[in-house]
């Protein structure tokens, strides 16, 4: 038994040995389905990691850039034109649009169709309610005594046309075309009278669109005058816009509309004559696409742009962030991997875009998306 054993111990001793003589590298057997622990060390992860430097720049590692969706662009130089902010709103086309206003004091009535609903498409000439015209209890009174009376009349008037009728060979031939004359205008008079007592007076759509603005219900009792329904078609909008100097109207060469970084090239239809509010009303027509999202009253600022040019940098506005003491500031890449904060002064170009008039040089890569990110690394 010692002899079979012997041989056996003599390798697992061999084994050992060699076990103790491999440096002790951690994970040096891994291999397969072992798990690697590939995490940097923490210093890794603080040098890869966003900062702001002492001079106020901002070091932004490439992998940080891809993850923040940074972009560039080159400051342009050229000669722009001036241009000035004015405060607009939308209104309504006069010729594809219009009020329903009530013509007379009554009682509303819900037409075939019911009363329509805001949003609602109608189309020209439908009718969307009427008014039923409401008289005191004298007035009404009087009107049928004088329905009465109007009515005895006639009857009057008929015996006597027939009468000479019988006599026409005796009779004047005018004088029984005068009674004949005098019964038709009671009969008219009769007939208007009791379309006044029953009267209602139908309310139709001035235009075809949709029901803007609806301020009536079923039953409502409203005065002649009265706006009662507002359409419009959405299709075909303008925007009025207010100058403050009548010398500045005459000056405008093109317009935009600023909708949030987008803009929308405006066509200047025409400038008031008289003012409102101690300001000019000037009209302007659009894309019908771009206008058919806004609605009737809305504010809206209006970029117009005179025929004079100035020199200056062109760049959207999302280049432009907050600093400290509320300034605007932008974004220059100096390095692949730095960002150095520039003071500028700015003035509208356009709806999407301004013209950087001190701060930058042309050519500069200036950071046009996630300026605000940047600025916010501490």
């Amino acid at each position: 038994m010692s002899k079979t054993l012997t041989p056996r111990l003599r390798l697992a001793g061999i084994g050992l040995a060699l076990i103790g003589a491999l440096p002790l590298v951690p994970n040096a057997w891994a291999h397969g389905d072992h798990d690697h622990d590939d995490t940097p060390p923490p210093a890794t992860l603080l040098r890869e990691a966003p900062r702001r430097q002492a001079d106020g720049s901002v070091l932004m590692p490439k992998a940080a850039q891809q993850q923040l969706g940074l972009r560039t662009q080159a400051a342009q130089a050229g000669s722009w034109p001036q241009a000035f902010e004015l405060p607009g709103k939308v209104v309504m086309d006069p010729n594809a649009g219009g009020r329903v206003q009530a013509a007379l004091a009554g009682r509303v009535v819900a037409g075939p169709r019911g009363l329509p609903s805001l949003g609602q498409a109608v189309r020209q000439g439908q009718v969307l309610a009427h008014i039923e015209p409401t008289t005191g209890s004298l007035e009404q009174a009087g009107l049928r005594a004088q329905q009465a009376e109007l009515r005895a009349n006639l009857q009057v008037a008929e015996r006597r046309l027939a009468r000479l009728r019988e006599l026409a060979d005796t009779v004047a031939r005018k004088d029984i075309e005068a009674a004949a004359a005098e019964v038709e205008g009671l009969r008219a008079r009769v007939v208007a009278l009791g379309q006044g007592l029953s009267r209602r007076d139908a309310l139709v759509a001035p235009v075809s669109g949709v029901i803007a603005s609806a301020h009536v219900v079923a039953g409502q009792v409203v005065q002649a005058g009265d706006v009662l329904y507002e359409v419009v078609d959405p299709r075909r909008q303008r925007i009025e816009a207010l100058v403050r100097d009548p010398a500045q109207a005459q000056q405008i060469g093109s317009a935009h509309l600023a909708l949030g970084d987008t803009s929308v090239p405006l066509r200047l239809v025409g400038a008031a004559r008289s003012l409102r509010d101690q300001a000019l009303p000037i009209a302007f027509s659009g894309d019908a696409q771009a206008l058919s999202g806004l609605v009737l009253g809305q504010t809206v600022k209006v970029i117009a742009q005179t025929r004079e040019t100035l020199p200056g940098l062109a760049l959207p506005r999302s280049a432009l962030v907050k600093g400290a003491g509320n300034q605007d500031i932008a974004w220059v890449q100096t390095a692949p991997e730095r960002f150095e904060p520039r003071w500028v002064t700015h003035a509208p170009l356009d709806g999407s875009r301004v013209r950087i008039t001190a701060g930058l040089k042309a050519g500069e890569q200036v950071l046009t998306q996630g300026a605000s990110l940047v600025n916010q690394v501490r």
